[in-house]
């Protein structure tokens, strides 16, 4: 600690001293203190115990992140010469100022996911983007301090003490899984990008298992009598009646998502195989490496489905069914979806009604009941993962690669 030139607050800045051939140089790790509590044999602040006031105990912990911050910063300045050493690279202190500085920039979680959002919405992903959005508004809710934190502060502890806000909160599972998946994808990026490492890693092996938040998820499916009952019963309005045919376009469809019935257009019908054939990108996967689309054959009930839809309201431009009704792009285009689709789930909510299901009938249910359809007529679970274009990739390709469409056409007569 200097103790030459306090700030304003009466407060020594802690340098860091770096020396080579004789010579010094002092970098600043914006840190401050008070020279009472300094330890010059041990270089860190003192840490006191057995303080009753609050304000003695705020500023105990002060101490204690600084002293984190020091280690962090002592095990980086190692880090860099130790990478030298490796490189053979005969270091000049000006040399040594340029990778510790540079490193100092890097690794604050705020400010990187708020630049990744940026570039999100600047790409057009807006959808990614608000995923990312709604991270970073309950973790600033969550944390006051989360401008300041760097990724090494995000560690399993942390992960499992925002678990636990979530649920405080009356977050179900599927929330709770919705926010920690993006937390992971954030932190892997950043690892990948270079500003975190895997040495505080949250996740993983020894980590916090998102894959138990998905074992509490219900996947809730419709009981064969309820679908009978939508298939063959109309409702008595016209929203509800479009909803219901909306609902079992997304059945027929291997349990299609709304935001990719959205965007279908008449260029995703190709022919081949002597059929039709709906074929697209999931949105949600379709900027992952490797991704491969989704071939649905054009059935009668399908075909008819797109005929009925279609009386309801001609389909704008060349879109395939009459769901986007303004002429919009990117995200305004989004948003317009996400309103349509929440038209959609109340519709169905009254739909549901209407037809006396002791039952919360969503969007998502078509999917789910389809899968269990499959499930319950014997299919195979490969045969299955590829018809729902399943997450895990590595598994899914491998079955793409190896099923032809033929094997899919014939699976899915049973639905």
């Amino acid at each position: 600690m200097r103790t030459t030139n306090p700030n304003k607050e009466g407060l020594y800045a802690v340098m860091l001293e770096v020396s080579k051939l004789k010579k010094r140089s002092y970098l600043s790790l914006k840190i401050h203190g008070d020279p009472h509590y300094w330890d010059d044999i041990q270089e860190r602040f003192v840490i006191e115990k057995g303080l009753r006031s609050k304000e003695a105990k705020e500023r105990n912990e002060e101490r204690k992140k600084n002293n984190y911050l020091i280690e962090r910063y002592n095990q980086r300045a190692i880090d860099i010469l130790r990478k030298f050493e490796d490189e053979k690279v005969d270091w000049t202190l000006n040399q040594f100022k340029e990778a510790f500085t540079g490193k100092i920039r890097q690794g604050k979680f705020h400010s990187y996911i708020l630049e990744h959002i940026k570039t999100l919405r600047e790409t057009g992903h807006t959808g990614n983007a608000n995923c990312y959005d709604n991270l970073e508004h309950i973790l600033s809710l969550f944390d006051n301090k989360i401008q300041e934190r760097v990724f090494g502060e995000i560690d399993y502890k942390y992960v499992k003490r925002f678990d636990v806000f979530l649920q405080k909160r009356k977050n179900e599972s599927n929330t709770r899984r919705y926010y920690m998946k993006s937390l992971r994808a954030i932190i892997n990026k950043a690892i990948k990008d270079g500003e975190a490492t895997r040495g505080t890693y949250p996740f993983g092996k020894d980590g916090f298992k998102i894959s138990e938040l998905d074992k509490e998820t219900a996947k809730r499916y419709l009981p064969n009598d309820y679908l009978v009952k939508l298939k063959t019963s109309k409702s008595s309005r016209e929203v509800r009646e479009y909803a219901r045919k909306l609902f079992l376009f997304s059945y027929y469809c291997y349990g299609m998502s709304f935001i990719d019935m959205a965007h279908l257009k008449t260029k995703n019908i190709v022919i081949h195989n002597n059929g039709k054939y709906i074929v697209y990108f999931r949105q949600k996967t379709k900027n992952q490496p490797k991704t491969k689309p989704i071939q649905i054959k054009i059935t009668e009930q399908i075909q008819q489905l797109i005929d009925e839809l279609k009386q309801f309201k001609e389909p704008m431009k060349d879109y395939l069914l009459p769901i986007i009704t303004v002429d919009h792009e990117g995200e305004k285009l989004y948003e317009h979806i996400t309103n349509k689709r929440k038209r959609y789930v109340s519709y169905l909510k009254d739909l549901a009604n209407e037809f006396g299901f002791e039952f919360n009938l969503t969007s998502y249910v078509s999917r789910h009941t389809m899968a269990m359809q499959l499930q319950n007529n014997s299919i195979p679970r490969d045969k299955i993962s590829q018809i729902m274009g399943h997450n895990d990739l590595q598994t899914t390709n491998t079955y793409l690669d190896s099923l032809d469409s033929s094997v899919i056409d014939e699976a899915v007569k049973v639905l």
